[in-house]
């Protein structure tokens, strides 16, 4: 079967529209429901109630039903007597008028003259504290319209309205096939082949099925030859199914066959949209359902799912998109972006200083953790070439909006402890949660510079001075006050693979031949060690294969030794000992916060230092290996904008 490669792309509005114009009309079946089981439910037919609500005249007060007639003229000063059982009766909230009645006189607003006769100082006017027959439903009147979504209220209306069952739309049924001969069930995972690729696409795109309000038929995955994808794009035509997904294979690859195969079988709308993730797409009708291809990329699939398959969900059951919950922020960075394609944005997004601050995260649609860990998306037009710093964006947001008011923003280098932190804050306070962007020790400096974190963390190493982040504090904090808060001592060194196959001794063993090293991005601090421990021995980094390879993090740097792509690292300890490497030590050194003084009194970075000197963290951080706490949330120094002021103690105060 040939390739099939994009020949016609649809810009994302072009296709969405396209989609639209093919499906949108198409609705799932009826069926008929208990009230009992509808909550969320979409009605296919309007309801009328079958009772009054109430069905008769009842008390709505504690207290004497009378005739208001009859108490006319009551007053301070001209007091009326009632008789119990004649002229007033007993009654408690819910209880039916007695005949003749037609008023309610409040239990605190009678007096006793003794065990048959009542007092009143004010008269009743009719119909006072009393709900009439029909005061909040009339039988036969319009209770729900046709295509409303059932809310909790809704059900205790139906029910009081005498409504028992209920015509709705069924759950649009989802056929969720994932495809790949790479394949292993998740339950396989820990005995996965290189090649070999864990399958839990099925069950995102499961659960967003369900999620949106669809019944979600996830199927086991299947080897992506044209035969067996044929045989089952056939058995989910013929089945129960509303709408059919098909996971991977949507792209232009050699093992790429949907598209050909929708062609062959049905009608292909779309291949390709110029969205980024989310670019290879397919849309189609097999055999009179609607068909979508997903890419096998997560997060170019999630991004697809959410234009496409989302509002088909909506549409079946005859009702509008929802939209999204928006805010608008500052971003943090420059972000180019390619012409010609709508991207969508990771964000990290915290308010900072009284402005909402969104900054990028990761790309790669094969990142899924980006997804994991972002606060919200930026959708750059396709006619756009980036975003500047400091322009203002339309985030839209992946948690709820007043978790934004508990977001702790941290930029700067990356390490280990910054997980138990991050579960030690949600401990202390659920509210609380930790958003952290890995651009390095240099890049959180400026990012306080530009009011776009409320700490960062740093571990700069001035080689003239042996001190760590003061010198270039003053040479780029210069003008904001900042405070110097260690929080924990650590090993850095080289990571190599168990054994230490190649022999590696020292950072000039980097220089060899059959050596290949793999290094940390421009500006961290870890790259600075390196450049330091290289200008001690006299070279610089020419001649070192591998140190333009750039990672974001130590377990990056990690993984690559332990997966054989590099012989060597320089990482921390920690991130050796995680993954079972050996680790040859180079220096300990000082990894420190750098809060602004503008942000100390924040309640956040107030709850992060009580966090960062509990025994309990220490003793976390300290099993992790390779680290000393104990020093932890001390106050190393103080810098006025302009000078130092010195050490201060491990309170803050």
């Amino acid at each position: 079967m040939k390739r099939k490669i994009y020949l016609e792309m649809h810009t994302l509005a072009q296709a969405r529209d396209k989609w639209r114009r093919a499906v949108q009309e198409r609705r799932t079946a009826v069926e008929k429901l208990s009230v009992f089981s509808a909550l969320g439910r979409v009605l296919a037919h309007p309801v009328t109630a079958r009772l009054s609500v109430p069905h008769y005249h009842g008390a709505a007060m504690d207290g004497y039903a009378v005739k208001a007639s009859e108490t006319f003229g009551a007053s301070a000063v001209r007091p009326q007597h009632l008789t119990i059982g004649q002229q007033a009766f007993a009654v408690d909230t819910g209880d039916p008028l007695p005949q003749g009645t037609d008023a309610v006189i409040m239990i605190e607003h009678v007096h006793h003259v003794d065990e048959r006769t009542l007092e009143i100082r004010t008269a009743a006017f009719p119909w006072q504290h009393v709900r009439k027959v029909g005061e909040d439903i009339v039988a036969g009147e319009l209770l729900l319209p046709q295509q409303h979504r059932l809310r909790p209220a809704d059900l205790g209306a139906l029910l009081a309205a005498g409504v028992s069952t209920v015509s709705v739309y069924a759950k649009p049924r989802v056929w969720i096939q994932p495809t790949g001969s790479e394949l292993i069930p998740a339950q396989e995972a820990a005995k996965a082949a290189p090649g070999r690729i864990v399958e839990f696409n099925g069950t995102v795109i499961a659960a967003m099925v369900t999620q949106e309000g669809g019944l979600a038929l996830l199927q086991p995955g299947i080897a992506d030859d044209p035969a067996t994808l044929r045989a089952h794009m056939q058995h989910a035509a013929a089945s129960e199914a509303d709408l059919i997904v098909f996971n991977a294979g949507s792209s232009a690859g050699s093992e790429d066959f949907t598209a050909s195969l929708i062609q062959d079988l049905g009608v292909l709308l779309v291949h390709g949209v110029t969205m980024m993730p989310g670019k290879p797409v397919i849309l189609g009708i097999l055999e009179g359902k609607p068909f979508i291809g997903l890419p096998g990329y997560p997060v170019s699939a999630i991004m697809a799912f959410e234009q496409f398959v989302r509002p088909l969900i909506y549409w079946m059951q005859g009702l509008a998109e929802p939209g999204w919950t928006t805010v608008d922020a500052v971003m943090g960075r420059k972000m180019p972006s390619k012409l010609g394609l709508e991207e969508f944005l990771r964000v990290i997004v915290g308010r900072v200083q009284d402005r909402l601050v969104a900054m990028p995260l990761q790309k790669g649609a094969g990142v899924i953790t980006s997804l994991v860990r972002a606060d919200g998306l930026v959708q750059i037009p396709q006619e756009s070439e980036g975003i500047n710093e400091g322009e203002s964006v339309r985030v839209r947001l992946l948690r709820a909006e007043e978790d934004l008011e508990h977001t702790l923003v941290m930029i700067g280098s990356h390490d280990n402890t910054l997980d138990v932190l991050a579960a030690e804050l949600k401990r202390a306070d659920p509210r609380l949660h930790l958003s952290s962007s890995n651009v390095g020790s240099l890049g959180g400096l400026l990012a306080l510079k530009r009011g776009q974190a409320h700490c960062a963390g740093a571990h700069l190493l001035d080689p003239s001075l042996g001190d760590y982040n003061r010198s270039y504090v003053e040479r780029y904090l210069r003008g904001l006050p900042v405070r110097l808060v260690e929080l924990v001592r650590r090993r850095q060194g080289l990571v190599v693979a168990p054994g230490n196959p190649k022999n590696i001794r020292s950072v000039q063993d980097l220089f060899r031949p059959d050596v290949r090293f793999v290094n940390r991005q421009a500006g961290s601090g870890t790259r600075i060690l390196l450049d330091y421990e290289l200008a001690k021995i006299g070279r610089s980094s020419e001649g070192i294969q591998g140190y333009d390879w750039e990672e974001y993090t130590h377990m990056a740097v990690a993984v690559n030794v332990l997966s054989g792509s590099a012989d060597c690292g320089m990482a921390i300890y920690a991130a050796a000992k995680a993954l079972g490497l050996d680790f040859l030590p180079v220096c300990e050194e000082r990894y420190d916060l750098v809060v602004p003084e503008a942000c100390w009194n924040d309640t956040k970075i107030q709850t992060l230092l009580q966090v960062i000197v509990s025994e309990r963290f220490r003793r976390l951080v300290a099993a992790m290996g390779g680290y000393d706490p104990s020093h932890s949330g001390t106050v190393v120094s103080v810098w006025n904008g302009h000078g130092w002021q010195g050490a201060d103690d491990p309170t803050g105060a």
